[in-house]
């Protein structure tokens, strides 16, 4: 192991919290965390958000699923959450036991989620008047920064009665446009949307999904090569891969999404993020 590894594999959560406060953005740049999963922290200016904050152990606790490393952060060192941002119910999107602290302890903090994810983040103690439904398709400011929810096919797109039942986000912010995914395959329609505007940072799932992975009821996504098609096809800037760690049953190597981009785009900037790194990106 590098030093520079070894320095990062010994950051306390404190220290990791201590730099995103400190971290300065100036107009046109972003910072973004990779916390495992699908769970990422981006600031801009000074507004922070966390989008599928899963820092807990919901799935061992509910269907002895283990992590196949310890979370980063625990729910209880999270309080500097301007926003926190979820893509659908599933457990390691919609941690409630993680949104449940976030809400206990951070009275400013919004959240975004679905409608059909409203109920259960009321019970968790997500106050009505800090909880905000994901409407597809449509601009929404807040404070810092402007949301635009993009409904997403996990493998099919579904509504219900509150709207999209999987979305992904749209996010505009000091300047810089960020798109994460959610859970998704490539639909019809999904990349016109993401060609309505250019986007700057697009995270996008890679982990794919099988017959097999099927029958354990485990839902897919666009897979390695479809994560690089869609993301050459957008024009965007810079691809960060996502879901592809802390599951190994549910995985993907990564490398795997980079040897694609070489040789099916090589002009294609990408990002692997290592676990609790910090990525500065400057816009053009």
């Amino acid at each position: 192991m590098t030093d520079q590894a070894h320095a990062q594999a010994a950051r306390t959560p404190k220290m990791l919290i201590e730099e995103m406060n400190r971290t300065r953005t100036p107009q046109d740049t972003a910072a973004v965390w990779f916390l495992g999963q699908e769970s990422v922290v981006i600031k801009g200016g000074d507004r922070i958000i966390y989008v599928d904050p899963y820092l807990s152990d919901e799935l061992e606790q509910k269907a002895g699923i283990q992590r196949a490393y310890p979370a980063p952060l625990s729910p209880s060192d999270v309080g500097n959450a301007d926003a926190v941002l979820i893509t659908h119910e599933h457990d390691d999107h919609m941690d409630l036991t993680t949104i449940s602290v976030i809400a206990k302890q951070n009275p400013c903090t919004i959240f975004v989620a679905p409608g059909c994810c409203h109920a259960a983040m009321r019970e968790a103690g997500v106050a009505e008047d800090r909880l905000y439904a994901a409407e597809c398709d449509r601009w929404k400011e807040y404070d810092g920064f402007r949301l635009k929810p993009i409904p997403a096919a996990h493998e099919e797109l579904e509504e219900t009665e509150h709207g999209h039942r999987y979305v992904g986000y749209m996010i505009d912010m000091n300047g810089v446009m960020i798109y994460h995914a959610g859970d998704t395959v490539v639909y019809p329609g999904l990349l016109e949307r993401l060609q309505e505007q250019p986007i700057d940072i697009g995270m996008v799932p890679i982990n794919g999904g099988d017959a097999f992975r099927r029958q354990d009821g485990i839902v897919g996504n666009m897979d390695f090569r479809e994560a690089v098609k869609l993301a050459s096809a957008a024009k965007f800037d810079l691809t960060i891969p996502l879901h592809y760690d802390v599951f190994a049953w549910n995985g993907e190597r990564p490398g795997y999404f980079i040897d694609y981009c070489y040789e099916y785009d090589p002009y294609l900037k990408t990002k692997v993020m290592a676990r609790t790194e910090r990525m500065i990106y400057v816009k053009d």
